[in-house]
């Protein structure tokens, strides 16, 4: 998923401010377009750079990591100025790594293929807005979004995550499942070439989920998120003896 523009880059005019009544008579000079009075408007930039940071990035991850194939996904058809940057200069890129394979998609497309076969696809390149939908669709297909890392990775620097939020409305109560958190861990670990760690976080999570003995809430059980850490930790610690 890119992670600077696309409608998440921030430039928004609101509905009945001064910049949206210079941006409406813009749009009607320059486009023809009249734009409601009652209407505000979000602006979607993607950059050949930007794209190209991101492709170039996604291609050397996955040699990285023995990754097969990147699908992108758009909407070119419609959106041919914005998306439509992102599938061509992703496509140009794209040739200069024969060895992973390539397809673009329609995001919409990419939404239902997921939904019936999520394991046709190795790894996903998309800009933000979808990146950051289909994210949370790809999480109920395992287990929802108490159970999925993530990590905002760069050339030089690197951020681990859950890809859920800081879920304010139960902070503080014990109810929140940790293995989000606890696999992001794992990928910090793979990230500093702390491989041996990392496997074996992963394989104390799969001995707890697999013995289900210990659920939190999300997971059709009663557990709280300390019950859930404290089983963790046990099978880690047998895990790595």
């Amino acid at each position: 998923r890119e992670n600077t523009e696309d409608l998440y880059a921030g430039i928004e005019f609101e509905r009945g401010s001064a910049g949206i009544s210079s941006l409406r008579r813009e749009l009607r000079s320059l486009a023809g377009f009249e734009l409601a009075e009652d209407a505000g408007v979000t602006v979607k930039p993607i950059s050949v750079s930007g794209t190209r940071r991101i492709v170039r990035f996604a291609f050397d991850y996955a040699r990285r990591h023995g990754r097969s194939k990147i699908t992108v996904g758009h909407k070119a058809n419609i959106m041919r100025f914005s998306d439509g940057v992102f599938a061509f200069t992703a496509l140009a890129e794209s040739e200069a790594y024969p060895d992973v394979a390539f397809e673009e998609v329609q995001v919409d497309e990419l939404a239902m293929r997921l939904a019936m076969d999520p394991s046709e696809f190795d790894m996903l390149l998309l800009p933000n807005l979808y990146g950051d939908i289909l994210s949370d669709l790809c999480a109920g297909l395992v287990g929802g979004l108490g159970m999925v890392p993530g990590a905002n990775l760069g050339w030089e620097y690197a951020v681990f995550e859950p890809v859920h939020g800081s879920a304010p409305d139960i902070a503080g109560k014990g109810l929140a499942n940790p293995i989000a958190i606890i696999l992001s861990s794992a990928m910090m670990l793979d990230h500093l070439g702390e491989s041996d760690a990392a496997t074996a976080v992963r394989a104390a999570v799969r001995q707890v989920l697999a013995a289900g003995e210990v659920r939190t809430r999300d997971l059709g059980g009663t557990a709280g998120t300390g019950d859930m850490t404290e089983a963790l930790v046990s099978a880690t610690r047998r895990t790595t003896g």
